[in-house]
């Protein structure tokens, strides 16, 4: 075990079904991948409550079907969600465990009689993964770059730095998962004498829960622009297990005439023996789930068809195509100028996906060349060196040009969307936009801030709402102001008001409605001490 490595700080990928932590190795000059207790490069996001013990990673996935309801996985999908959200319904009604609404629509996960929020449980599997590398390293860790789906909301990524914090962690900056498979695509070859000038890459990431796609440029300065992000927060491996579960489900009604969609245990039996049934069908045609005793003493026996699992998730892959596609439409470039379709995340090993890929591109091979379920923490491992002066000179000379997934922008007349800052801005960025009292002798202004894409404020995310006061009595549209947006490098917004007449200036910071308060924090990590 190396305990001579010199950094300062980790990059951590943390997934919906699997995370990974890496760091800088200075004594071998490359990122190394941390294992973890059981010498393991990947960890299940899982978390369960058994009796009085916390279980966290591969002890909590271990004992799910014997615990179904207190333990945890899919958080990710949680985070910064509200309770109401149609989607975060569906996932509850598959879900073993129990979620609850808790204060301000903030879901809460019940696990024997405790209740958790999502940022308390991924602080713990953060917690987790921190311990491995400070193990592997001999030292403390205190610094960290976390990596987030492109298409994550301020909400979702301010609660991924909430839970960093409860963990313990100083979280340098959030990163892209794409923009940090593009690092670990290209940091080799930009060191490479023969690198053209410019390289238009576009990083496919299919893994557990989520889906991004990204197309970057890599200029051979170690500049990495991203042109246009895409994706869906909402679809990955997990979906493709559920659409195996359900056809088992039905076949077993078919056959015996029984429903065994409320059986917690048995559809966590299912869903494990589904998962694995996924794995091989990328590798065999045909592969059996086999369960004995699966319900009320009934045995279980199916053999699963690559051809079936395909029919039933067309739709899904589908929708993974149509958002490349879009992607590359966003950011102006044809498809023929396209260098490299880099693979990332463990879904993409689907055969029917890589196949989709190669008929969109002509044909074109596809990039395999980094590990699709390390690639992330390595990316996030180079930011993190790059950000304390670690590394190499290609590692200290990268630099990263990212840009905001989601339309920003402001309810106007009623229900209406204004949109301030449109999406693929590249951030950082501050926009400004000026207004006018509307009415005689308005005494304040009323903001609420949005982000998506839709007319209607009602189908994109709300993000907070505030009111400027003390705007001074005056007749319509003598009282000026302006508001000021500010989108920093980790995608999170900050919103100033300002009010600027006769001299006087007045200003309000809005604060993200899914952030923790410094109380908060405390006591969450007085309740999430493992």
């Amino acid at each position: 075990m190396s305990k001579k490595i010199q950094a300062t700080a980790i990059g951590i990928d943390l997934g919906t079904t699997y995370s990974c932590v890496a760091a800088w190795s200075d004594q071998h000059n490359r990122v190394e991948i941390l294992p973890n207790e059981q010498g393991k490069n990947i960890t299940p996001s899982c978390f369960a409550c058994h009796d009085t013990q916390l279980l966290v990673g591969e002890g909590a996935k271990n004992q799910i079907t014997r615990n179904p309801t207190n333990t945890v996985y899919d958080v990710k999908r949680l985070m910064g969600r509200r309770f109401s959200d149609s989607r975060l319904q569906n996932d509850i009604l598959s879900w073993p465990y129990k979620v609850m609404n808790g204060s301000d629509d903030k879901p809460l996960i019940v696990l024997e009689h405790k209740k958790f929020s999502p940022e308390e449980i991924s602080s713990m599997i953060l917690k987790n993964l921190k311990k491995d590398a400070e193990v592997y390293l001999g030292k403390t860790v205190t610094d960290a770059v976390i990596t987030v789906p492109a298409y994550f909301s301020d909400n979702q990524r301010q609660a991924t730095k909430d839970a960093g914090a409860l963990a313990g962690l100083n979280v340098l900056r959030l990163i892209n998962e794409p923009t940090a498979a593009a690092i670990a695509y290209g940091l080799d070859k930009l060191a490479d004498e023969n690198h053209p000038q410019q390289k238009n890459v576009v990083v496919f990431d299919l893994g557990g829960g989520t889906f991004d796609v990204s197309l970057l440029t890599i200029s051979k300065d170690g500049t990495i622009t991203v042109k246009a992000v895409g994706g869906d927060t909402h679809l990955g491996g997990e979906d493709f297990d559920k659409a195996m579960v359900d056809h088992c489900v039905q076949e077993f009604k078919k056959r015996h005439r029984m429903d065994i969609s409320e059986s917690a245990r048995a559809i966590g039996r299912l869903k494990v023996a589904c998962e694995t049934a996924k794995r091989d069908l990328s590798s065999t045609a045909q592969t059996p789930i086999d369960l004995d005793a699966l319900y009320e003493g009934i045995d279980f026996f199916m053999t699963f068809s690559r051809a079936k699992f395909e029919e039933l998730n067309v739709g899904f892959f589908t929708k993974c195509i149509e958002h490349v596609e879009k992607c590359l439409t966003d950011g102006k470039i044809q498809k023929h100028d396209i260098d490299d379709v880099v693979l990332v995340g463990g879904s993409t090993r689907i055969p029917k996906i890589q196949q989709m890929l190669r008929e969109l591109f002509d044909g074109k091979p596809l990039c395999k060349s980094i590990n699709a379920d390390e690639a992330n923490a390595y990316g996030a491992a180079v930011l993190a060196a790059n950000l304390t002066g670690v590394g190499n000179k290609t590692v200290k000379d990268l630099i990263i040009k990212d840009v905001t997934p989601l339309s920003l922008g402001i309810q106007t007349r009623m229900t209406d969307m204004t949109i301030l800052i449109p999406r693929n801005t590249p951030i950082p960025i501050t926009k400004e936009d000026y207004f006018v009292t509307m009415y005689d002798y308005q005494t304040s202004l009323f903001v609420k801030v949005y982000q998506g894409e839709c007319r209607d404020t009602r189908d994109n995310i709300f993000l907070d709402e505030f009111t400027l006061y003390g705007i001074p009595l005056a007749p319509a549209g003598k009282v000026t102001g302006k508001v000021c947006y500010s989108i920093d490098a980790n995608g999170i917004l900050n919103v100033l008001a300002e009010l600027e007449s006769t001299g006087n200036k007045k200003s309000i910071i809005i604060a993200d409605r899914g952030k923790l308060s410094k109380d908060d924090i405390d006591k969450m990590l007085k309740r999430v001490e493992l």
